[in-house]
């Protein structure tokens, strides 16, 4: 083990938004043992900053489930792998052609902006641009190809899994869509190719480390793609079945600080090993 890449909410985050001391403890012994940390996340950069402060400000994370490397210490986007106003374009299309009653919003570079009928559920109050999709991908943008880190893709009627049965196969060749709340409505699409695993081979391979040599944990269906990648995938025993199926071990539930449970015992294991 020489690096550990792990997700944040449903894994080490809980609802009241806190990382426990005792999994801070877990990640800063990883470190001091040589062992590199890197949160892989489907957050957006602009909900990152309790995140660093939280963790010191140290290091760096992947961001919109592989959309950003972004910067922990100078709280700034180092990479961007964005759809193009045209594929965006084309992911509304295809999108609505299989959903009802969905409305959009897309996370840019030069930040959240939304369609009048998309509500979001976090934040609700902060300022976005709100208009029709062909305006909140070209209006204030500083070319007429913006670089989308994420299509939002909210409905009044369908839970995530149904919504993403149907838009698997209506953006083959096109986009990923993931989501990372099976209680919610809502779909995240990224760039073709564009994953939180894609991104973590990127980031890894400059640091010289392999597949078999990094721990990923994960719990929902935007996790499944890391938790295959990793040389060891743990999903949350309360994940989402994906995850559970996609990982080669199970941690304990978030609530009993699961990643700090096998992150202490596989330090254990290291120690013994090496002593």
């Amino acid at each position: 083990m020489r690096l550990v890449a792990c997700d944040l909410d449903g894994t080490v985050v809980g609802r009241d938004g806190a990382i426990s001391p005792r999994t801070v403890d877990a990640f800063a012994a990883c470190e001091r043992a040589g062992v590199g940390v890197l949160f892989v996340t489907g957050r957006p950069v602009r909900w990152m900053a309790p995140v660093a402060e939280a963790t010191g400000h140290r290091g760096v994370a992947i961001c919109g489930n592989g959309a950003v490397i972004y910067d922990l210490s100078g709280e700034r986007m180092l990479a961007v792998r964005a759809l193009t106003a045209t594929a965006a374009l084309a992911t509304v299309d295809a999108l609505r052609a299989v959903l009802d009653d969905v409305a959009f919003a897309f996370e840019t570079v030069a930040g959240f902006r939304r369609e009048p009928g998309y509500h979001p559920t976090h934040d609700p109050a902060r300022q976005a641009a709100v208009g029709t999709v062909e305006e909140l991908l070209t209006a204030e943008l500083p070319t007429e190809d913006p670089q989308v880190l994420k299509v939002l893709c909210r409905s009044r009627t369908q839970f995530a899994d149904a919504m993403l049965a149907l838009a698997r196969p209506a953006l083959v060749g096109l986009a990923e869509p993931v989501h990372s709340n099976a209680a919610d409505r809502l779909l995240e699409v990224s760039a073709l190719g564009v994953s939180k695993a894609s991104t973590l081979a990127l980031v890894v391979a400059e640091r010289g480390v392999t597949p078999a040599e990094v721990v990923a944990f994960g719990d929902m269906p935007n996790d499944v793609p890391m938790l295959r990648w990793a040389g060891r995938g743990y999903a949350m025993a309360d994940g989402h079945p994906e995850a559970l199926a996609a990982a080669d071990a199970v941690a304990p539930p978030l609530r009993e600080d699961g990643v700090a449970q096998v992150l202490e015992d596989l330090l254990r294991r290291r120690g013994t090993a090496r002593g």
